[in-house]
């Protein structure tokens, strides 16, 4: 039986990734560098920290890395709070409502830093649903390892086969299925170039989704 559900952030619960492709490009341009939008992609599930020490290393950047992160931060920072259309994407507070009310533990475990993820939280009051926050940033590698996942696991107190994850991207599904913990792989128009084949189950509208479908979804 599931008691934890797992959600990523950027492309499951919020859509930030016009801000986030503004912001990188912008900062792009700055430092005079040509990422393909294959190598874009790539990045998908990866956090600030992982992206610019390869970029660093592929492009001879002369910035440190946290500089490197300190300014991408800031562009997005100042693009986020001017931006007033964004909005949690289509169905998944009635769904993220529906499994909290029914006493499902919800843990979130996004590759983005803790000040974004504060940031989305305090904008739509989702505080309240999740027990634990597990940022990318406090870990040494970015999804698809799978430590982000094991430490969600681990902080809900719940074994791994009582787990289920809900991502959009690759490498959040690699990291997912890594763990050993079953997955969702939320295809949506929002996602770019990601590749579902790992995933268990696959949606494109979260309304295919409910606590009691959940509850007991590895056994259907």
């Amino acid at each position: 039986m599931i008691k934890t559900v797992i959600f990523d952030m950027d492309g499951v619960i919020v859509d930030t990734e016009p801000v986030h492709h503004y912001a990188y490009n912008t900062h792009f341009k700055q430092l005079n560098i040509d990422v393909s939008p294959e190598m874009y992609a790539s990045f998908t599930g990866n956090s600030t920290k992982n992206i610019f020490e390869r970029l660093k290393a592929q492009f001879n950047l002369t910035e440190d890395v946290q500089t490197l992160v300190d300014t991408k931060r800031n562009l997005f920072n100042d693009a986020f709070d001017s931006k007033t259309d964004l909005y949690l994407l289509d169905g998944v507070e009635d769904l993220i409502i529906d499994l909290h009310s029914n006493g499902m533990q919800l843990i979130l475990a996004s590759s983005s830093a803790k000040v974004t993820i504060n940031r989305i939280f305090n904008r739509f009051g989702l505080y309240k649903y999740f027990s634990h926050i597990v940022s990318g940033e406090d870990f040494p590698k970015s999804k698809p390892h799978p430590a982000i996942f094991l430490k969600a696991a681990e902080l809900a107190n719940t074994l791994v086969e009582n787990c289920i994850v809900i991502e959009d991207s690759t490498n959040g599904i690699m990291a997912a299925k890594a763990a050993g913990i079953y997955c969702i792989g939320y295809d949506s128009f929002h996602s770019k170039m990601q590749d579902y084949s790992l995933a268990d189950k696959v949606i494109s509208d979260f309304k295919e989704l409910s606590f009691e479908k959940i509850v007991n979804i590895k056994s259907q």
